[in-house]
């Protein structure tokens, strides 16, 4: 049979280092994410640890998730920090006025995230306030988070219970000030970002990893606006103490963001759709490279995808304003599609975070009540966790690539992926097409290898999904569909599923 897709990887030429920080979540103050999803509190008859969700944790503890990303999103830059600090009944309230014009009380804040994180075994990445907020509680914050001594901020953190600072790496400078971080253009968010990461301190052992809110999509511009501010007017100063980052959003939808599609009722041209859209992400983020490569050619400065994921209509019956979405096939295959591009980019991204972790657009879990499910995405994510900080290997195609022409571009209907860490070789691939099987068939050059074993992700349907009542419609199995044969691995792939084969390295 002549296979769908040939490649060639040459096992002893290793690439840049696939950080496990592309394999990022985030969790902000919307819907069901935080309330109800990681907090329940302590008075709960869900089973918690100071509030937080147990079987929440350990879920995400089992796909090592190596960053968490709070309090926003949108929800961030109406947020002062200082709101969610001390006694819980004291803590002011507010109305999130992004996100269902719901009263929030503050009940979760910076020292309940920061024990989340320590449960997960993660690492922090915290959103500052730049659209409503000042410098000064930048500042501040930075300090009460990092500082040890008796410092103003260290003084209050002891006084609210934790003596010794934090551990904090990741800290953004704003979030989508195009939009709903102040509606603001390039040329007016560049030197507010330069002036809040002027005073987001190192105070800590560990400097800050500062990233700056990029781009809404394809907009460059917004990416070189930003990259003049970092590499210029510091006379003999190492450009990195600005910014060590620069981010952009992008999400997938098949329809328009007045209507972006149903989650689990979509016909097959809104599937080749959604397809096309995913692998558009490829395309972005190689032009943001080019554009930061410009003013940045040893590549010092990173990109951050940190929201990206797809985005449907809510669910029928729930708060228009909470995002509730179901997960299907489908979304687990486009996560497999980011991966790959985030591999291939791995000189230049360093950090990716999908929206969101819990009941909230592409989750990883949904919660009722004192119930909860994990969804096809979150067994991509556990499937491909041998890729964290392993080094991309580049697959080489032979020959034709398969695609298929949607909407007048030619889409790709296999994405493949590679990497080597600890004389073992992973191996992903994705067979798109929900109505074919396909083969493929790698030439592995430069060491022998051996001992191949894997897993699958697929269901009879790409619109399957895991409730409740059937939480393992779409779960990993067992996978026999792949030979190895010398040094040729061939995979047989089903229809819209995704595959992780390890092999042993001689």
């Amino acid at each position: 049979m002549t296979p769908s897709l040939s490649a060639v990887v040459d096992l002893d030429v290793p690439g840049p280092v696939i950080s496990r920080h592309l394999y990022g979540h985030f969790a902000e103050h919307l819907g069901r994410c935080i309330y109800g999803g990681f907090w329940v509190g302590e008075d709960s008859d869900v089973p918690n640890e100071g509030g937080i969700r147990r079987d929440v944790v350990e879920s995400l503890r089992a796909i090592r998730i190596p960053n968490l990303r709070w309090p926003g999103g949108c929800f961030a830059d109406e947020y002062h920090w200082q709101d969610g600090i001390g006694p819980r009944e004291q803590r002011p309230r507010m109305v999130n006025t992004h996100w269902g014009d719901v009263e929030e009380n503050n009940h979760f804040g910076t020292h309940e995230f920061m024990a989340l994180c320590e449960l997960l075994e993660t690492e922090p990445y915290i959103s500052a306030n730049v659209g409503s907020g000042s410098v000064k509680e930048t500042s501040d914050w930075v300090e009460y988070l990092t500082r040890a001594g008796d410092s103003p901020m260290a003084r209050l953190r002891g006084q609210n219970g934790h003596p010794e600072p934090w551990d904090v790496r990741f800290f953004g400078i704003g979030n989508e000030p195009w939009g709903c971080g102040g509606n603001l253009r390039a040329e007016q968010f560049a030197p507010l970002a330069r002036q809040h990461a002027t005073y987001a301190r190192n105070h800590g052992e560990r400097p800050l990893y500062r990233i700056a809110a990029g781009a809404a999509d394809g907009d460059y511009h917004w990416t070189e606006t930003l990259m003049k501010q970092v590499t210029t007017g510091l006379g003999d100063r190492n450009p990195r103490e600005l910014f060590q980052a620069i981010s952009f959003h992008y999400y997938t939808m098949s329809g328009a963001w007045s209507d972006k599609g149903s989650a689990t009722e979509f016909s097959r041209d809104e599937y080749w759709t959604t397809v096309r859209r995913a692998q558009h992400v490829r395309e972005l983020i190689a032009g943001h490279a080019a554009v930061m490569d410009a003013y940045d050619p040893t590549k010092k400065i990173g990109l951050a995808l940190d929201e990206w994921g797809t985005w449907w209509n809510v669910e029928p019956g729930t708060n228009p304003g909470f995002l509730y979405q179901q997960n299907t096939m489908r979304d687990a295959l486009v996560a497999a599609v980011h991966f790959d591009a985030f591999h291939d980019h791995a000189d230049r991204l360093r950090l990716a975070n999908i929206a969101q972790t819990v009941n909230v657009l592409q989750a990883m879990v949904l919660t009722d009540g004192t119930r909860m499910v994990l969804t096809p995405t979150y067994h991509a994510f556990e499937m491909s966790s041998a890729h964290h900080d392993a080094r991309a290997l580049r697959v080489h195609p032979v020959g034709a690539v398969p695609t298929r022409e949607v909407d007048g571009v030619e889409v790709p209907t296999v994405s493949t992926t590679a990497s080597t860490t600890d004389g073992r070789v992973t191996v992903s691939a994705a067979n798109l097409d929900p109505d074919a099987p396909a083969t493929l068939e790698l030439g592995l050059r430069g060491c022998r290898a051996g001992d191949a074993h894997g897993r699958v992700l697929v269901a009879d349907d790409v619109a399957a999904h895991n409730t409740a009542a059937a939480p393992d419609v779409v779960a990993p199995q067992e996978y026999d569909g792949a030979r190895l044969d010398g040094g040729r691995l061939t995979l047989d792939l089903p229809p819209a599923a995704f595959v992780t084969v390890s092999l042993g390295l001689a």
